[in-house]
């Protein structure tokens, strides 16, 4: 007849970074920063700086181009012509990198290709602030 409240369990703030919130689709080109928390899949092209508190999925059909892309999570099935700075990388059997890597965890399937010099870090820290840089311009919407 009475029943004692038990707390509704809450997930780790880690498992929100862990997964996928927004995705840049196949059939789109964009050129641009992208900073902030959260998760994202590119399958279009993407040509500018990435610095994300999450994960970053560039998928079979994704093309990034950049100075650096820093991310917690980095899963490369697609292109990117950068350097990656990430807690963990995958590249997958069709992910194709160029640039140098600056990692905690590796990971590799067969048929992945690297271009580039690995270092392996004990830790890594990606900035959890966005950076304003008044030399980007900012378009109105």
């Amino acid at each position: 007849m009475f029943k004692k409240n038990t707390p509704v369990p809450q997930q780790p703030a880690a498992a929100a970074i862990e997964r996928v919130t927004s995705i840049l689709g196949s059939g789109i080109n964009w050129r641009g920063n992208l900073r902030g928390s959260g998760g994202i899949r590119i399958e279009g092209t993407f040509e500018g700086e990435i610095q994300i508190q999450g994960m970053v999925v560039i998928g079979e059909t994704g093309r990034v181009t950049c100075m650096n892309l820093r991310a917690n999570t980095v899963i490369v099935a697609g292109t990117v012509r950068g350097n990656i700075t990430a807690e963990k990388l995958e590249i997958r059997s069709t992910g194709r990198v160029w640039g140098d890597v600056s990692v905690v965890g590796f990971s590799t399937e067969e048929g992945a290709f690297l271009r580039g010099q690995v270092r392996m870090e004990e830790k890594v820290v990606i900035d959890q602030q966005p950076q304003f840089n008044p030399n980007i311009p900012y378009s109105n919407f």
